[in-house]
């Protein structure tokens, strides 16, 4: 083992366990509250034949627990022809369960609604459920009520009433799989066929920002096996289609996600369905190249939006409101970009009908977007949603008062230094490239997948000599650097959309440090430890 390696181990404080997890360590379903109720009812379902319908949502959490959740009751006995999926529309429906459930249940004579990645607080829409002799099943991961719905069971580790805490980190497709689990134990599902499953639990997983640790690294570290083996036509075709050769937390989170992704975004995320559940290259083919096409016009739509934004110049407030007339699939895109270039929080609005604004937030820090929203009720028609992304809907008469009133909270809260939490912070210091192998990358990748909990080591590369500097792309705005430690042997760095103080550089006159990412570059069959800029310090 590297020798670099060790050190990083050692300064994370990095277990045997956490390198292997091991299978047999995932913890009980039924500590969930109501998991033997569900269990319980699947069962008569199955044995009286009734038809089951599932209710998703449309981003890769919600797409791929559906797929799970159906892959799941098929295994345990379920006819296919006695169930289906239904995923809401986010232009028409919003989040959470749509009143057009009611209907789409009594039309297909269904007696069993499951829900996936949504249900906790859709007290409503159960009640209605229920007058209509409809049973529920609600799996969610999102925030409860003090109250839960009347459902045969909700299982959701938040439960204010049972929360199970060793498992609040699970996505909605985290909450499926445990269904599935729990399945395989009462012997519905003969046992191991469940692992097969783990290549959507790792997608939802990571596409839904999950921490990474105790019952997520196991899932995900078994899921990372099974993607990169998996037996899915569909996401062997969207891989073609986007060119992904390997598995690696990169090429999920920037080449599978959006992607599927893009289905709920632009169209309907019955695309991104379809394809999860295609059982031929015949058939998923098409449905891959659909995407595709959608993938590359959210990145349009997201790069006109933004260019607006910051070519009409965005307020000194702390926090950024910005409104016009965009695709409502991507303004929480443009949002998050915002965040990353101003280091504020923000918000995008555009004009859904005559007068009326909806839009998406995202924070960080220590900054509550649900709390924030919770002091300026007044001022919009409805929102919710995370600490760190919410949505919101304004009368365009009142957006004035709601920009004032959120940032008067803002400043109400005397957050101080919130930067901080844009800052990259090393794990080691590196002051010799020698030490930076492609051996040493093959004992990186063991710490796959990463992400919150589990972020991926950056490194501090002290000591180097700046050879040369060059600006790439059709806009000029990537920079690569040529590096060489005291020892003259040399490494490449890159940055992609780089700020212009970096662009700046000049290699005759500043000294830097760097702080990096590592990864594997090939050309022409050469492979090559090659650097990512994550910061430049001048000294």
């Amino acid at each position: 083992m590297n020798k670099l390696f060790i050190q990083l181990l050692k300064s994370r404080n990095l277990t045997p366990s956490f390198m292997a997890p091991q299978y047999k360590d995932l913890a009980d379903p039924f500590i969930l509250y109501d998991m033997d109720k569900a269990i319980e009812r699947i069962g008569r379902a199955i044995k009286n034949r009734e038809k089951i319908l599932i209710y998703g949502d449309y981003d890769v959490d919600g797409v791929t627990a559906s797929t799970v959740m159906a892959e799941s009751l098929i295994l345990a006995g379920v006819n296919p022809e006695y169930l289906d999926i239904m995923l809401p529309d986010r232009f028409a429906d919003g989040y959470g369960m749509s009143s057009r459930l009611i209907e789409r249940a009594k039309n297909e004579q269904a007696t069993l609604v499951v829900t996936v990645d949504c249900g906790s607080r859709n007290h409503a829409i159960i009640d209605e459920l229920n007058v209509e002799k409809i049973d529920t099943i609600v799996t969610d991961h999102h925030e409860t009520e003090a109250e839960m719905p009347e459902a045969i069971a909700v299982i959701n580790p938040h439960r204010k009433d049972h929360p199970t805490e060793s498992l609040q980190n699970l996505a909605g497709v985290g909450v499926a799989f445990k269904l599935a689990q729990a399945l395989v134990k009462k012997e519905l599902i003969p046992a191991g066929q469940e692992k097969w499953l783990l290549d959507l639990v790792l997608l939802g997983t990571i596409c839904d920002s999950m921490t990474l640790i105790d019952e997520n690294r196991i899932l995900s570290f078994y899921g990372m096996i099974v993607l990169s083996k998996t037996r899915r036509p569909g996401l062997k075709e969207l891989m073609k289609k986007a060119q992904i050769n390997s598995i690696n937390t990169e090429t999920i989170g920037f080449g599978i996600g959006p992607r599927l992704n893009a289905a709920g975004r632009l169209d309907t995320a019955e695309l991104s369905l379809n394809l999860l559940r295609a059982t031929s290259p015949m058939a998923a083919a098409p449905l891959a190249e659909k995407l595709e096409q959608l993938n590359q016009k959210r990145k349009a739509e997201q790069l006109l939006a933004t260019r607006e934004i910051k070519d009409r110049g965005v307020q000194s407030d702390p926090v950024i409101i910005e409104t016009g007339k965009w695709h409502e699939g991507i303004i929480g895109i443009v949002a998050g970009r915002l965040v990353e270039d101003y280091h504020k929080p923000a918000f995008v609005l555009t004009e859904t009908t005559e007068g009326i604004f909806k839009g998406s937030g995202r924070s960080f820090g220590d900054f509550n977007l649900a709390e924030a929203l919770a002091f300026v009720k007044d001022s919009i028609i409805s929102g919710g949603g995370h600490a760190a992304a919410a949505g919101v809907k304004v009368d365009g008469k009142n957006l004035y008062k709601f920009r004032e009133q959120l940032n008067e909270y803002y400043r109400s809260l005397g957050l101080e230094n919130q930067a901080r939490f844009f800052r990259p912070h090393a794990d080691l210091v590196v002051g010799n490239f020698s030490e930076l192998t492609l051996e040493f990358l093959d004992d990186l990748a063991k710490l796959e997948p990463f992400g919150p909990g589990n972020e991926e080591p950056i490194f501090h590369l002290k000591d180097v000599r700046l050879e040369n500097v060059a600006r790439m792309g059709a806009d000029r705005n990537h920079l690569r650097l040529d590096l060489k430690d005291s020892k003259n042997k040399y490494l490449k760095a890159v940055s992609f959309y780089a700020p212009q103080d970096w662009l700046d550089i000049d290699p005759q006159f500043d000294r830097i440090e760097l702080l990096v990412k590592l990864c594997k570059n090939e050309f022409r069959g050469l492979k090559t430890v090659e650097a990512r800029i994550c910061d430049i310090i001048k000294l």
